[in-house]
Parts: structure tokens; C-alpha cells; sequence
């Protein structure tokens, strides 16, 4: 197969600058697509753009965007309608971990968790929903997490977060159908991923470091498939979702946790 999968299609990314996000740059690219890509950090994304230019000529924008605020959101989605002629694609992957029972968790901590993680997703489909209604058929692609399917104690915020993720997403999806738009919502729920995110986990607010062999193994001895996933996972799946391929899918899930949740 080519790599035109994409061929056409224009894609906004939130969190691009992260590891997850820019896998799916990459691999947006690599599959024919032009993208928008956005991140809190303005530095570290036009890095990232450029290096996807380097490969593309031409294939990335970019711009410093909060997707914790409703202007921010107005203005980067305007940015990137103007910049690539329309967005036929929407990928909310920028999130924030918290960890935390529910009694260990500050209600500041809380509220920036559900900031992050579920209200600017959100915010995102309810300002992009009219620019894809102008592209359909068009699809958005909600990275949450198998925190949003399986509870852990000590993870009170970010499971609410990613779990009212997933039910925000098929309740747009049904939204998008029953107004007759050719707009379609799903989700993609990965496991332990070594990101910046999970390194944070085990620096307990120290200084970011690759995970140990010994702290590997302690997450994938819970894992079926006894390995991480990896951000070329995710972006495989997100590949599939933006694609015409998974055209009659919405308001559905891609689990890629090595058969944990079946557990």
C-alpha cells in the first residue's frame, strides 16, 4: 500500500510537541496529510514543525495554543483553517497526568487535571465541529487512555478525566449523526507509554529520567502482551481513524493496553 492514506486530508493536533503527538505528525504526513500542529510549548513546536517540514516540504503549520481556553481555541482553529484551506480532521492528544486518591487530591490539582484532559476536549469538538461540517466527511480522534475504561486507586482525577473523555466522545459522535453530518468521533484508550508523562510518575516531582529496567518491568508483568506500548501505536490507530478506512466507525474505541482491560 502507498503512503496516501491521508492523500487530501487536513489535520489539527493538540500537544503535538509531546511524544504521542509527534508520532502521529510524523506519521500524518508520511501518510499525505497537512497538519496544524499545536502545543502549550511554542518553542518545542515550531521545532517540531520543522522537522516534519524538513521531511515535507511544506506540510506543517504551527502555533502556541492553551486548549484550556475558548479564545485560545477560536484563534488557533482560525490559524490553522486559514494556513491549510480547511480541517477535515480534529486530534485531541494534549493531556497532563495526576496522581491521587480521592482524598490525596487538591481540588486545584483536580480542576487543571479536568482543564487539560476533558474540558478542552470539549471546548475543541464544540469550536471544530463547524469548520469539519464544512469538510465532511470529516473525523475526530480523542486520545484518552485505559485509565478511562479500568480504575485505579490512586488516580481519582485522571480516571474521571479520561473516562468522561470517552462518553463526551460517542455523545458527539451521536450528536454529529443524528444532525445528519458526516462527522465521526471515536477514541483510542493506550497503556504505559514511555513518555514524558510516565517518566513524571516515577521522578515524583524529581528530575525527568528513562525508565529503569526494574520499573519497566513491574508495568509490563501486569500487561498480557508483556511490553509498553509505544507512540507508533497510538499513531497507527490514529492513522486508521483519520483514514476513509474506518468510515462507518463512530462513537467507538481502540483499546491498545496488550489485553490488560480483559483481565
Amino acid at each position: 500500500m502507498t503512503a496516501s492514506r491521508l492523500k487530501g486530508k487536513r489535520a489539527f493536533i493538540t500537544g503535538a510537541a509531546g511524544g504521542i503527538g509527534s508520532a502521529i505528525a510524523h506519521a500524518f504526513v508520511s501518510e499525505g496529510a497537512r497538519v496544524m500542529l499545536t502545543d502549550l510549548d511554542g518553542t518545542a513546536v515550531q521545532a517540531l514543525a520543522g522537522r516534519v517540514n524538513d521531511d515535507a516540504p511544506g506540510a506543517a503549520a504551527f502555533c502556541a495554543h492553551d486548549v484550556t481556553s475558548e479564545s485560545g481555541w477560536a484563534e488557533a482553529l482560525e490559524t490553522a483553517n486559514a494556513a491549510l484551506g480547511g480541517i477535515d480532521v480534529l486530534v485531541n492528544n494534549a493531556g497532563i497526568w495526576a496522581v491521587g486518591s480521592v482524598e490525596e487530591t487538591d481540588p486545584s490539582e483536580w480542576r487543571r487535571c479536568m482543564g487539560v484532559n476533558l474540558d478542552s476536549v470539549y471546548l475543541g469538538m464544540r469550536l471544530a465541529i463547524p469548520y469539519l461540517r464544512e469538510s465532511q466527511p470529516a473525523s475526530i480522534v480523542n486520545v484518552s487512555s485505559v485509565s478511562g475504561l479500568v480504575a485505579g486507586h490512586n488516580v481519582a482525577a485522571y480516571n474521571t478525566a479520561k473516562a468522561g473523555m470517552w462518553m463526551l466522545t460517542k455523545s458527539t459522535a451521536l450528536h454529529c449523526a443524528h444532525r445528519g453530518d458526516d462527522i465521526r468521533a471515536n477514541s483510542i484508550h493506550p497503556t504505559f507509554i514511555e513518555t514524558g508523562l510516565l517518566q513524571d510518575v516515577f521522578a515524583r516531582g524529581g528530575e525527568r529520567q528513562p525508565l529503569t529496567d526494574d520499573q519497566k518491568g513491574k508495568l509490563t508483568r501486569q500487561i498480557p502482551l508483556k511490553r509498553l506500548c509505544t507512540v507508533e501505536d497510538v499513531a497507527y490507530a490514529a492513522i486508521y481513524l483519520a483514514s476513509d478506512e474506518s468510515r462507518y466507525m463512530t462513537a467507538s474505541e481502540i483499546k491498545l493496553d496488550g489485553g490488560l482491560s480483559a483481565m
